[in-house]
């Protein structure tokens, strides 16, 4: 007797969202001429991350207009889409400006190197979208199941490679955008285009199972996270030359509590590549997932669980039999850092850029510090541009030499000439938004960054430690979206004022963190580093990082990883790709 075959999973909600969306059009216009409420239907909410758009509301009022027996305050937050991070003068002060009219007046410069407008009304959408279109930026993909905002090394004038490296990141990104026309008709008012159906060669009807994010690095520098990341590209210098990328898959940082299903996942390293089959081997990666990613469980959708799943061996065969390519074996290379440069630093061009630390990348005017109207005034004059950081600070880039001093003067004048007196915690310090508009939260992280960082400041002062680089992130909630995980001090929210503090990630974004306490606040995590940080002032060998000292001398022994691999090349054979945290360490 035979037993009957498993009946087939079904399919998550968001998949029939997408089949019958005609390319993502759902009844979002519909919706939005809709005046009687400020939110749009559930559907229609997942279609508009496409178009770069999440609903969200103030939850800091939710309970008084609860009370009050009025609607929920709801705007929406609105993603650019900024290969590379790079804006120009003219784009700068359009942004300003609808951040003004439109939004809340405060930027945002996200962890993937864009920005976000918050507080956009349901009225204000379409105007605001139409503003950006008028200095050609737009929002297309920077939210959804495709290729997200594509981050690259944020000032290639320091070296021609790099300039090499951001052309082929900004390539790829329009490569990989969607070819629905569903954003032009919504936003901008373009007629539908008559006859035919339209296709989506790249993506398919239903597009990804999940979100898929690219990041391009020029070792020894590791500013995007490249392990991180989906897909990533290391580039490989030969003789001056930029002679191909070795190819990373496989990366992600989200989790969720209590499920030892979901981990974080460092990439693999997959193979080498010329530089000429970026744009082959990216859509023999993404259409890969595309096929094979879990369109069953939105938990388990990340590339990583498709490689984790079926390995790394099936998976670079696949890509190789769609790019038509064999991948060669990867070739030597490794990092050093992630810390982005401030203040001013001459480029191989003859121009000169200055690097301005932004605390979570939030733009606004504060007494002392008025960083929006300083960089309003460096726009209205500037002839370069202006680059966003994957950590999400700020270089005024392409300055030359007889504009140097009219920009000093200005940041002089608002006070943002001492960027290089940051404490070495506070220049690798991320967090995400979180708390009051990101509907995900569990804990505060932005609002909650400064006074944590004061508070082991004083610690890291009074054991002789304030210059040390040490990397500490933030995050509201397990997703990751500051990368918590690859941080020597990461705070993940749990609940209300509780966090997952985990320890012990190599600063060059090499290792994972692993997690030391479940569920503290956060004075009791300045507690318990307290002690640490002493014991490592005293204990640590040589030049050892406080990563490194809390791996080998804070964490506990049985604390397992999966290793399946080493950065080539590496001496000491580092098991940093595609470490996976188990139940035991979760």
């Amino acid at each position: 007797m035979t037993s009957e075959p498993a009946a087939p999973k079904p399919l998550a909600a968001n998949e029939g969202i997408k089949a019958t969306s005609h390319h993502l059009r759902g009844t979002i216009a519909e919706d939005m001429a809709d005046r009687s409420t400020g939110a749009i239907s559930d559907d229609n909410g997942q279609l508009t991350k496409f178009h770069g758009l999440y609903l969200q509301d103030d939850r800091d009022l939710r309970n008084a207009l609860k009370k009050a027996g009025q609607e929920k305050a709801f705007a929406f937050m609105l993603r650019v889409r900024l290969p590379g991070g790079r804006a120009t003068p003219q784009q700068w002060l359009v942004l300003d400006k609808l951040a003004d009219d439109m939004a809340s007046p405060s930027l945002k410069i996200t962890t993937r190197q864009t920005f976000q407008f918050h507080g956009v009304l349901k009225g204000n959408v379409k105007e605001l979208v139409q503003g950006m279109h008028r200095v050609l930026l737009d929002s297309i993909a920077a939210c959804g199941d495709v290729n997200r905002n594509v981050m690259a090394p944020p000032n290639p004038e320091r070296d021609p490679l790099l300039g090499q490296v951001y052309e082929h990141a900004r390539a790829w990104s329009e490569y990989a955008l969607p070819k629905t026309r569903a954003y032009h008709e919504i936003w901008l008012d373009e007629e539908m285009v008559a006859g035919g159906e339209e296709k989506e060669p790249m993506y398919g009807d239903t597009y990804l199972p999940r979100k898929f994010k690219v990041g391009f690095a020029l070792p020894p520098h590791n500013d995007v996270d490249l392990f991180s990341q989906d897909m990533g590209f290391a580039a490989v210098v030969e003789d001056g030359r930029l002679v191909g990328y070795n190819v990373t898959v496989g990366g992600g940082q989200g989790m969720s509590h209590g499920n030892v299903e979901t981990f974080p996942r460092l990439a693999d390293v997959l193979g080498f590549i010329p530089p000429d089959k970026v744009n082959a081997v990216g859509e023999a990666v993404l259409t890969t997932q595309r096929d094979f990613g879990d369109r069953t469980n939105r938990r388990h959708a990340r590339l990583k669980y498709t490689i984790e799943d079926r390995g790394l061996d099936w998976f670079r065969d696949e890509v190789e039999r769609r790019s038509g390519l064999t991948l060669e074996p990867a070739r030597p290379f490794g990092f050093t850092t992630i810390e982005d440069p401030l203040g001013w630093h001459e480029c191989a061009d003859g121009t000169w850029f200055y690097g301005l630390h932004i605390l979570s990348g939030r733009i606004k005017d504060v007494p002392g510090r008025p960083l929006k109207t300083a960089l309003r005034e460096i726009a209205q004059i500037h002839t370069g541009d202006f680059r966003n950081t994957p950590s999400q600070n700020l270089t005024i880039s392409g300055v030359t030499p007889e504009q140097r001093p009219v920009i000093d003067g200005i940041l002089a004048k608002h006070g943002l000439t001492r960027e290089n007196d940051r404490t070495g915690l506070r220049r690798n310090a991320l967090s995400c938004v979180a708390l009051p508009t990101c509907g995900l939260a569990l804990a505060e992280s932005e609002r909650a960054l400064p006074s944590l960082l004061e508070k082991i400041e004083t610690v890291l002062d009074e054991a002789g430690l304030s210059e040390d680089a040490i990397s500490l992130r933030i995050t509201g909630c397990p997703n990751g979206c500051a990368r918590p995980y690859l941080a020597e001090i990461g705070l993940v929210g749990r609940a209300p004022n509780k966090y997952a503090l985990f320890l012990g990630a190599k600063y060059n974004g090499t290792r994972l963190n692993r997690l030391y306490a479940p569920s503290v606040t956060l004075d009791d995590a300045v507690g318990l580093l307290k002690p640490i940080i002493k014991r490592y002032s005293l204990e640590r060998e040589g030049g050892e990082g406080f990563g490194d000292y809390c791996d080998r001398a804070v964490l506990p022994a049985d604390a397992t990883f999966h290793s399946v691999g080493t950065l080539p090349g590496d001496a000491e054979a580092e098991p940093a790709v595609a470490l996976v945290q188990t139940a035991t360490s979760n």
